[in-house]
């Protein structure tokens, strides 16, 4: 269990009874558990799979918040956790071990539910919520330059190499995923004098700030929302897709069938703007993941 990171994990006992899904309890008498990777957005989707298995009769573990891709997958993997939210793009390249990426989201997730079925896991139907990477810039820079999309960067580079200044992480600078992909996909070469490397938390408030005129950042932040940030549409498709799906151990599933008629409808509710006002609560506004996973189960009539 240490070797996963599911070395504690608390019974989740929220006062909930079935909404839109969930009714006649198809869960009860099962013992479940629910874990997550250990940021914001995985903590929200994590509690969210929970409230729903509690809804529908079950006695749900959390076990949310492990340090890393790996941990979480290999939980849901061995069996110690039963499901878990995951995105498309990181198992096809971080978990399976491809280097291109599938352009089009459902052939993505078709591919990625095909390669895991062996590996006892099962991806049930994606959302819309799409995790990746863009580049954004501030309401005063959006109407300074005007651009919408990427090629558009790239025009803007070449027109007026001074105006393109980009704010990222390290990881983003030198991933082929990242931004010498982006580079070369777009024709696009922007001078290292231009480029400042820092924390991801920080991009945010420089291109804020216009200390850069794009910054790195992932499309479902709530930060984006909050700081009324413009983002660049990737308009060639070079980034992969990150659609966010549950995934369940097969051996459960068989167990317990109805686990997938039950997230099928929240899932279908996820999307970007979902995304980033639930990330945004916890990211901004400074509120519990689980309370606001909670806030928006019961709001969306999901559970009572």
């Amino acid at each position: 269990m240490s070797g996963c990171g599911l070395t504690s994990g608390s019974p989740m006992v929220d006062d909930v009874s079935p909404g839109s899904v969930g009714q006649g309890e198809p869960l009860s008498g099962a013992h479940l558990t629910v874990t997550s990777k250990e940021f914001t957005e995985q903590l929200i989707l994590g509690a969210i799979m929970g409230i729903a298995f509690e809804a529908a009769g079950a006695d749900v573990l959390d076990r949310t918040g492990i340090q890393g891709s790996v941990g979480a997958r290999e939980a849901v993997k061995g069996g110690d956790a039963d499901g878990a939210y995951e995105y498309t793009g990181t198992a096809w390249i971080t978990y399976l071990g491809n280097s291109k990426p599938i352009a089009d989201p459902l052939k993505q997730w078709e591919a990625v539910r095909a390669a895991d079925l062996k590996h006892g896991l099962t991806w049930l139907p994606p959302s819309r919520l799409n995790n990746t990477y863009a580049l954004a810039m501030n309401q005063a820079n959006f109407k300074k330059y005007g651009t919408t999309t990427l090629s558009e960067v790239a025009a803007l580079s070449e027109k007026d190499p001074s105006a393109v200044t980009l704010c990222v992480e390290g990881e983003f600078a030198n991933r082929a995923d990242g931004l010498p992909g982006m580079e070369k996909a777009y024709g696009m070469s922007v001078p290292a004098r231009n480029i400042t490397q820092m924390d991801a938390g920080i991009i945010y408030t420089q291109v804020a700030k216009g200390s850069c005129t794009y910054g790195e950042v992932f499309t479902t932040d709530g930060r984006i929302k909050s700081m009324n940030l413009v983002v660049m549409r990737d308009d060639k498709k070079f980034f992969p897709n990150y659609n966010a799906a549950p995934v369940i151990n097969s051996k459960a599933l068989k167990k317990w069938p109805a686990i997938a008629h039950i997230l099928d409808p929240i899932t279908r509710k996820l999307d970007n703007s979902v995304a980033q006002t639930l990330n945004a609560r916890v990211d901004v506004d400074g509120e519990d993941p689980h309370e606001v996973a909670l806030d928006w189960m019961k709001a969306e009539g999901f559970v009572k």
